[in-house]
């Protein structure tokens, strides 16, 4: 097999590549350390290669054997800032290695909660993409390779260990517990999570895990996940990983979700007491095809990752929930991705991304996701649904358990479905979609009726129609969302303030329609004038810990002088509560501001 260069990866798979891995992990709450045991079972691809590489960041490497115990020469090279530090042990003719190690105070992929934290009395939990699992595992960390695991965890009797694996259901008696992966997934989807935790049954094949305190209001919540899977299946093939769980985390979790393969992690802020953001679970349920069966080759790929997940995702939505929801949501999308463009450099906008110099966590937002998703619905339109439903069933199975470049990708779209559909390159405009800039002019129109009300009721609203007299009934949240952003930045208080009043945005448990009042209460800079307003930005800032809201309205108030020193204050106390990527990506936007 043949791996293409990650600039973000120290490993040489083309000589040695990890085939398994055998990790026997404790974790130690009191030293916040796992010290463990790897043991890989190696592939090697070049004859008479005798060294394997692997990727490791702040690792204490004790020793280094064969599977008979006999020491190998191995050694540590220099640190490199964004990679840490390449382990390349020479294995001769050894078909198995075994790493000692234990992880450093600088494991950037571990995240330990204090009771403050988490509503139990501690809690741990993995976060390894894009390139963090090589700071709690020694590993081959490249979306690239992929490779089965087993693994022993050893945790507190008092504690529930989970992987993305084969899961128990109970807790064992002394606190050990065994999981097995048995299809090949790459570094950044071995995940880990251990904490007091309960589950529940969703489905034959689906469940939940998570705290007592919120674990029925999660099974509640998350009760049609067993039909997103059918939706899924009708669309796009059987799903592959046996079951499909998942895990509600504490709120410093960073992400709405990640896609761990038969666990997926999900926020907190998804509970929001009425399933109006279960789309999440949709997303994540996608990756199950796009993603984790058939996943980016390297990062600047993310796209192939992240935009077929959306488009997958709306495509489900479209199954359950109906056109005119799913057009709401492919509106808001096209929102979010016109107001981040206008914030980036011009080859950040493209579809092919160069992060080579650069940590992929650092990389923009939405394009990969909403320009990636808009190009597949732009093929859509050109050559009809059944032909690229086709098409793409075809694409995960062929291609299942395996790595994609861009250009291998369009190759396959040129020769399997425009030139069969007799459709050129001047119709599609692939290269300006993939290697330009913005949003190129021939993307579809994504008509709403739902949001064509809302526009008619902002008009009322800011010629002085009361908030009360507004046609809102059976709005649904994405049509709110859809209201804040369509008021004007200098909309009059008076307006927000009966607005707030009216609805009750500042207390919004929906955290789509919550960040966007945030935003255009700090934009309209009404929040200086409202107790309300401001009390409800510094709840929200330290109450979540999701990178993407807590970005958004960071950004807002580093916008003015005013609102930058207010962030300032709020990062001081809040920070120590966010995840390192969460923490990271704020102190950026605060460093730039």
């Amino acid at each position: 097999m043949s791996y293409p260069h990650d600039p973000h990866s120290h490993a040489r798979p083309n000589e040695i590549a990890v085939q398994h891995l055998d990790l026997d992990v404790t974790v130690d709450f009191d030293a916040r350390r796992l010290t463990g045991r790897a043991t890989y079972t190696l592939d090697r691809s070049t004859p008479g290669a005798t060294a394997v590489v692997l990727d490791t960041w702040d690792l204490d490497i004790r020793s280094v054997t064969a599977a008979d115990g006999t020491a190998l020469e191995h050694e540590l090279g220099e640190p490199h800032p964004l990679l840490g530090r390449p382990l390349t042990i020479v294995a001769g003719s050894a078909d198995t290695v075994v790493v000692d190690y234990a992880t450093g105070e600088g494991a950037r992929a571990l995240q330990w909660l204090d009771p403050a934290q988490t509503t139990g009395e501690r809690f741990l939990f993995t976060q390894s993409q894009p390139i963090l699992a090589r700071s709690w595992i020694p590993c081959q960390d490249t979306p690239a390779v992929r490779h089965t695991y087993r693994a022993t965890v050893r945790v507190p009797p008092e504690l529930l260990a989970v992987m993305s694996a084969e899961n128990p259901t109970e807790r064992t008696a002394d606190g050990v517990y065994s999981f097995a992966m048995p299809q090949p997934v790459p570094s950044y989807l071995v995940a880990l999570a251990v904490g007091d935790l309960e589950f529940r049954p969703l489905g034959e094949r689906a469940g939940v895990y998570a705290e007592p305190a919120v674990v029925d209001a999660a099974a509640w919540e998350f009760a049609d996940t067993e039909r997103m899977m059918e939706a899924a299946e009708r669309l796009y093939g059987p799903y592959r990983w046996g079951r499909y769980d998942l895990l509600v985390l504490p709120p410093s979790f960073p992400y709405g979700g990640m896609e761990n393969p038969r666990l997926t992690f999900v926020t907190p802020t998804l509970l929001a007491g009425d399933r109006s953001l279960v789309t999440v679970v949709a997303h994540e349920l996608a990756h199950s095809w796009s993603g984790n069966l058939v996943t980016n080759a390297t990062w600047d790929d993310i796209w192939l990752n992240e935009g077929f997940t959306v488009y997958f995702e709306t495509r489900i939505d479209e199954e359950l929930f109906g056109a005119d929801y799913t057009a709401m949501l492919l509106r808001l999308g096209r929102q979010a991705l016109e107001t981040e463009i206008a914030t980036l450099p011009a080859r950040d906008t493209w579809l092919s991304l160069a992060l080579a110099d650069r940590d992929p966590e650092g990389g923009p937002d939405l394009v990969a996701y909403e320009k990636g998703s808009l190009f597949l619905r732009m093929i859509e339109h050109a050559v009809g649904r059944e032909r690229l439903d086709a098409f793409l069933a075809d694409y995960f199975d062929r291609f299942a358990f395996q790595s994609m470049d861009t250009a291998t990708f369009l190759a396959l779209l040129r020769a399997e479905v425009l030139e069969p559909a007799g459709v050129g390159e001047s119709d599609v405009q692939i290269e300006a979609w993939v290697y330009g800039p913005g949003v190129p002019t021939n993307a579809p129109d994504l008509p709403s009726d739902a949001f064509d009300r809302v526009d008619r009721q902002a008009a009322a609203l800011v010629a002085g129609t009361a908030a009360a007299d507004l046609d809102t009934a059976g709005w649904a949240p994405q049509q709110w969302v859809h209201l804040l952003r369509a008021l004007p930045a200098d909309v009059p208080h008076p307006i927000l303030a009966d607005l707030d009043r009216t609805f009750g945005f500042s207390g919004q448990r929906n955290i789509e329609v919550l960040t966007a009042w945030l935003e255009l209460a700090i934009g309209s800079e009404y929040v200086w004038s409202a107790d309300e307003a401001d009390a409800a930005v510094a709840g929200f800032l330290a109450r979540h810990g999701r990178s993407l809201y807590l970005r958004r309205v960071y950004t807002k108030l580093a916008a003015t002088p005013r609102g930058l020193e207010r962030a300032r204050e709020i990062f001081a106390s809040a920070a120590a509560g966010y995840h390192p990527v969460a923490r990271a990506g704020v102190a950026r936007i605060l460093d730039a501001a």
